[in-house]
């Protein structure tokens, strides 16, 4: 049989050898078919082929595509009459593909990328797969979130504050059933629920499930004792507004002040209060208190036998003795209250902001004593002076601001036009266009 020369035999071969640019094949197919080549070519004078090496750069990305890309099996090729294998190389020698799928990067970076989703779209994208459901729904995207305004389903709020949420916005909303799934404690720290439309037992199954509440403000709603009650579990919390609240007695007030031992900031104005809720107020505040805001109690306080002056004087002076650190103290709308009682706020010595608009037994002459005060900046007193009585009142007390804002911001969430934010705290996360969800 006729040999082929050395020449023959090495241009054969170097047709069997891939190009860079065939498919996936594994690296001992490269390792025994290059095997026999040299052995072939050793002792006819040719030279040697070398084995080049791979480089290592974007090596990673090239595993990461490969993992979805099985290598291809052996093709048989026809040419010219002649058939042979050919050996593809493996993708690792390639070019890299451009680019990556989603599917290949890794929880932490698309939780990265979703971190900047509004929550719209977050809810949107929720519904791709299963894996992004899972993802979109990590406690770390649901921080602070927003839901003013908006009709809550049944479930909803069982499911959001499920995922982990610290900071919970909404007020002025339709909250229908929680339907918590587990009966494991929240995480929310700083909720406002005010002037929502919910029920006792639904607000009750939300507040039972919190234990770390910080600032809460449930200002305008009916509650009970077991609300109270459920409130009282929070010890460390430090905010409080039940603004026109109603629906629960003095004993589960009292309790509620005696557990809740580091409360900075209490607005209990216009509850629906009689003498024993004020009494239990005075008697069981904390001493940590700094803002108190005891507004709005005109002659529905008045106890057997009638409202006398000592007995008033006599809250004011509990008041002051348990609360000696207070700043902002506000008492409008008590109009038994006489200038007599001036001589307890002169034993607050860290008093900066007094209001007493619509007392209407204090005259404005009284009120020149109240510059005596010398930590006293602020002085709310709408109701009491006229327009002209204002200026000279201002001539009077020159380093004191007075009547510069009409409404009270303690332990309110959001004061003035700061959307979206609670007790200095924005949310992040937040409806565009308010609607049921």
């Amino acid at each position: 049989m006729h040999s082929l020369s050395a020449g023959a035999m090495y241009r054969k071969h170097l047709q069997e050898i891939p190009s860079s640019s065939s498919n996936v094949s594994t690296s001992s197919m490269w390792d025994r078919d290059s095997s026999k080549i040299l052995e072939s070519q050793s002792g006819t004078g040719v030279p040697v082929l070398k084995k080049d090496k791979p480089g290592n750069e974007n090596v990673l990305q090239d595993l990461l595509v490969s993992l979805h890309c099985p290598p291809q099996k052996r093709q048989k090729v026809k040419e010219k009459g002649r058939s042979f294998v050919t050996v593809r190389w493996p993708r690792l020698f390639q070019e890299p593909e451009s680019g990556a799928t989603w599917d290949v990067l890794p929880d932490e970076l698309l939780l990265a990328i979703f971190a900047y989703l509004p929550l719209n779209d977050l809810l949107k994208a929720s519904l791709a797969c299963k894996r992004w459901h899972r993802l979109l729904f990590d406690e770390s995207l649901w921080q602070t979130l927003d839901l003013t305004g908006t009709n809550l389903v049944p479930g909803v709020i069982g499911q959001v504050l499920s995922a982990g949420v610290t900071v919970f916005r909404c007020p002025r909303s339709c909250i229908g059933s929680p339907l918590f799934k587990t009966r494991k404690p929240l995480r929310v720290q700083h909720m406002d629920l005010s002037n929502c439309a919910v029920s006792i037992a639904d607000l009750q199954s939300i507040l039972c499930q919190c234990e770390r509440l910080q600032n809460l403000s449930l200002e305008g709603l009916v509650l009970s004792d077991d609300i109270i009650k459920s409130i009282a579990k929070n010890s460390s919390l430090k905010r409080l507004n039940l603004c026109g609240c109603s629906g629960f007695s003095a004993e589960a007030l009292e309790l509620m002040l005696t557990l809740c031992s580091k409360l900075e900031e209490l607005n209990l104005s216009w509850c629906d209060f009689t003498a024993a809720h004020v009494k239990a107020t005075v008697n069981h505040v904390t001493s940590k208190v700094t803002h108190l805001n005891l507004s709005g109690y005109r002659q529905n306080l008045q106890i057997p036998g009638g409202l006398t002056l000592c007995d008033l004087f006599s809250d004011v002076k509990t008041l002051v003795e348990r609360c000696p650190f207070i700043v902002h103290l506000d008492l409008s709308d008590s109009v038994m209250l006489k200038c007599e009682c001036f001589q307890y706020f002169h034993q607050l010595f860290f008093l900066e902001h007094l209001c007493l608009s619509r007392c209407y037994q204090i005259s404005p002459a009284d009120l020149v004593e109240l510059g005596q005060i010398p930590t006293l900046k602020i002085l709310q007193v709408y109701g009491i002076v006229t327009d002209s009585s204002l200026k000279l009142l201002k001539e009077m007390l020159p380093d004191m601001n007075i009547n510069c804002s009409p409404f009270t911001s303690i332990a309110r969430p959001t004061v003035g036009s700061k959307n979206h934010e609670i007790w200095g705290i924005k949310c992040r996360l937040m409806l565009r266009n308010p609607s049921g969800i």
